[in-house]
């Protein structure tokens, strides 16, 4: 096992923040970068910072693909986005702090206890939704949205992360032309086909994928490799939900096939229809106050020893240092 190093005795002033944080104990370790606890007076939640190792510094694709995360982040400011608390470098290491969640992912909770009720899978996707909207109009396009990316906060709320190979559409995309980036089981076909001009409907797509596996327990389509999901996204039409004698209601379904159009212009206009639709259909059903289909989840954490290291903190920890690796995999294209 890989021995975790011992966090530096000093404060660090993050940039471009006027917060200080003060390293705690070290949650993971990678071949990239390490994260740590960290805690700030300024700030009263929980922080994680992640810290690029030196001796990879020289690296620029590593190096810019970390700091375009560090400025697309600073953009983004939204209920349901992870926070970011600014980043720099100090003493030549580069670093960035942000929201430190430990009630796990999305992808955790359908692993236990396998596909949401329907109208909770509605609203939290109408909590992605809103989201991506945020960051599209930012012109940011995430690119990889999956559940293993969506964090539960403490109040039950999902919370999109890892923005690592997010396209900024205000800037030079640095992935280039014909290279395909993502997570092929929520990959658009477009993103697939690495074209050029990739907009905010693969967003939606993956959004459909999602929905998919939050309302059976699985993305619409599996195989035993890449190839083999990469030609269905791209030639097989969406398995039905409904079909399957799963309860869902023909407008929602509607809603999820409509996302996973091959098309990207038969998709629904925007990330703010999709969240319109959503929740007119739900408060119809359930009134106004929608919090209650999202309250009271039960805890993933009672799996767990009092002794074991929380389980979802190690996902978080570890889509951290992933995202890190995947940039450098991808730029090294």
């Amino acid at each position: 096992m890989t021995e975790l190093p011992t966090p530096p005795q000093r404060k660090l002033n993050f940039l471009p923040t006027s917060a200080n944080f003060k390293l705690l104990e070290p949650l993971g370790v990678g071949t990239v970068g390490v994260v740590y606890r960290a805690e700030s007076p300024d700030i009263s939640e929980p922080v994680a910072v992640k810290l690029l190792h030196p001796t990879i510094a020289h690296d620029e694709n590593i190096v810019d693909r970390f700091q375009r995360e560090i400025v697309i982040m600073e953009r983004l400011n939204h209920p349901h986005i992870v926070r970011n608390y600014g980043g720099g470098m100090m003493d030549g290491q580069y670093f960035y702090a942000m929201q430190l969640l430990e009630s796990g992912t999305l992808k955790d909770r359908i692993k236990k206890f396998g596909p949401l009720p329907w109208p909770q899978a509605a609203a939290f996707a109408a909590q992605i939704a809103s989201a991506l909207q945020h960051a599209h109009n930012h012109g940011i396009i995430h690119r990889d949205l999956k559940t293993s990316n969506l964090f539960f906060n403490k109040e039950g709320k999902l919370l999109l992360g890892d923005f690592g190979i997010a396209r900024d559409t205000h800037d030079a995309d640095i992935t280039g032309v014909g290279i395909t980036v993502g997570t092929y089981a929520y990959m658009s076909p477009e993103q697939i086909c690495g074209d050029k001009e990739i907009t905010g409907k693969a967003d939606l797509y993956s959004l459909g994928c999602v929905m998919m596996e939050m309302l059976t327990g699985q993305p619409p389509f599996m195989g035993a490799n890449f190839a083999q999901v990469w030609g269905q996204h791209l030639n097989d039409k969406p398995p039905g939900i409904r079909e399957r004698g799963i309860e869902c209601p023909e407008w929602l379904e509607k809603i999820v096939l409509q996302l996973l159009e091959k098309d990207p212009e038969r998709r629904p206009f925007n990330a703010r229809a999709v969240q319109g639709n959503l929740k007119d259909h739900l408060i119809e059903e359930f009134g106004p106050d929608l919090s209650h289909l999202t309250r009271d989840l039960p805890p993933l954490e009672d799996v767990q020893s009092p002794e074991s290291p929380s389980s979802s903190r190690i996902v978080f920890v570890i889509l951290l240092l992933a995202a890190l690796v995947a940039a450098a995999v991808v730029l090294g294209k």
